[in-house]
């Protein structure tokens, strides 16, 4: 899944983001709005991560995404 597709389809992936970082209340999820610079940096906040393991976290994650779309 990439960017465009995620924020396109953001509605759809909140529960998926939700399952991956329960941290991420349904409030901070809506105010990310599908933008994974957000994304990463409230990852960062709740998990006290750096940047780039949040970045790393992401990138998983939408392989992941991907290959559940595929299948």
């Amino acid at each position: 899944m990439n960017k465009d597709q995620i924020i396109g389809n953001w509605k759809q992936v909140k529960g998926s983001v939700q399952k991956q970082w329960g941290k991420l209340t349904n409030d901070v999820i809506d105010q990310i709005e599908g933008d994974r610079t957000k994304l990463a940096g409230k990852i960062q906040e709740s998990y006290g991560v750096a940047k780039e393991e949040a970045e790393t976290q992401i990138k998983k994650w939408e392989e992941e995404c991907s290959k559940k779309n595929a299948a």
